[in-house]
């Protein structure tokens, strides 16, 4: 069965710090880019970062995270992660991985197939 899953997503207080994985499973997450998105209520998916497929060498993030969040890939585990530090309470909402061919933009519709949400909240 092919699956992109989420997690790692928790509560934490401003300033803190959290680590999202996105693994795969029945399916060779090398060949992919792979995006993290965020959506908080009421509000439209917005994209945070992406990261190129194979050596994920080239990375692209969002300028309201730039300097705090840093995408990366273990193609051993089959797994993307999203480290965050410096949360903030603006950074609260359900996180999404999704895979697309290139890194070309945060725009939601480039991204192909999407893996179920994790919810972060950044709150004192």
């Amino acid at each position: 069965q092919v699956q992109l899953v989420g997690s790692g997503g928790d509560l934490v207080q401003p300033g803190g710090s959290l680590r999202l994985s996105c693994a795969a499973s029945g399916f060779t997450l090398d060949y992919y880019a792979i995006g993290w998105f965020r959506q908080a209520p009421g509000k439209e998916r917005e994209g945070v970062s992406c990261i190129s497929s194979y050596d994920g060498n080239d990375t692209y993030s969002a300028d309201s995270v730039k300097g705090r969040f840093t995408i990366s890939r273990d193609n051993a585990k089959n797994t993307v992660y999203l480290q965050m530090n410096g949360l903030k309470p603006e950074d609260t909402g359900v996180y999404y991985c999704a895979t697309t061919d290139f890194c070309k933009s945060l725009n939601a519709n480039e991204f192909n197939y999407w893996g179920q949400g994790t919810q972060v909240t950044v709150s004192s």
